[in-house]
């Protein structure tokens, strides 16, 4: 009779799942124990039961085996971060030929965009060279009427502003009384002070020749 092929998944009753590992224990420490005698293996084999039982098996010193693991996986350890540095050191390696080469192609770029060393350049290079020249020459150009653009409407902001400031302070001078007088007055001030400012004024003037008593006097008008 053919046995069936085992799922590999978690049984769920319990008493199945013991008997099958009692059995399965000791099928795999007896396939460990052939191992090491048929193949001069060190063989150490550590199990725990769901219950928390220690299963063990070792072909010499279970102690000296761990050790021995111990030692090995320390040595892998090593070797390994000495491979990954390795590989690391070289990856930085080619980063860095390959930085300079773009490097070095970005200095030609730019010196034959600078209209230098064009000696080598063809005439579809040169082609190009200029319509790539062309094209950033209209951008900076557009760019720059924007500039232009931007400042003449922050200059006719600041035109309104100062405007708008200026009628502020007229329709408050005209509003206020001029030195505590009232708002009538202000006017007629206003033509008191422009008359009495005025250039034309008459100034007397006492001209004489001679003694005191019989000095003459001379009236002088200017206009």
């Amino acid at each position: 009779m053919v046995r069936g092929k085992t799922q590999m998944r978690l049984i769920e009753n319990a008493t199945s799942r013991q008997v099958t590992f009692s059995k399965r224990r000791n099928g795999l420490m007896k396939k460990a124990f052939e191992l090491s005698v048929l193949c001069d293996a060190e063989v150490a084999l550590i199990i725990f039961s769901p219950r928390g039982k220690l299963y063990e098996f070792a072909s010499s010193s279970m102690q000296a085996t761990i050790e021995r693991y111990r030692k090995h996986a320390k040595t892998k350890e090593v070797i390994d971060s000495s491979s990954v540095n390795m590989q690391l050191e070289h990856l930085n390696q080619e980063e860095a030929a390959n930085l300079m080469k773009k490097i070095e192609q970005l200095e030609v770029s730019k010196r034959k965009m600078l209209g230098e060393d064009l000696g080598s350049c063809s005439i579809d290079e040169l082609q190009e060279l200029e319509q790539q020249l062309e094209k950033s020459v209209c951008r900076v150009r557009a760019r720059k009427v924007e500039v232009f653009e931007e400042q003449i409407s922050q200059l006719k902001q600041k035109e309104k502003v100062l405007e708008a400031e200026n009628a502020s302070l007229l329709e408050k001078w005209e509003r206020e009384p001029v030195g505590g007088e009232k708002e009538g007055q202000k006017g007629e001030n206003l033509g008191n002070y422009t008359e009495s400012s005025s250039p034309i004024s008459e100034v007397e003037t006492e001209l004489f020749i001679g003694p005191p008593e019989t000095r003459p006097r001379t009236f002088l008008s200017l206009n």
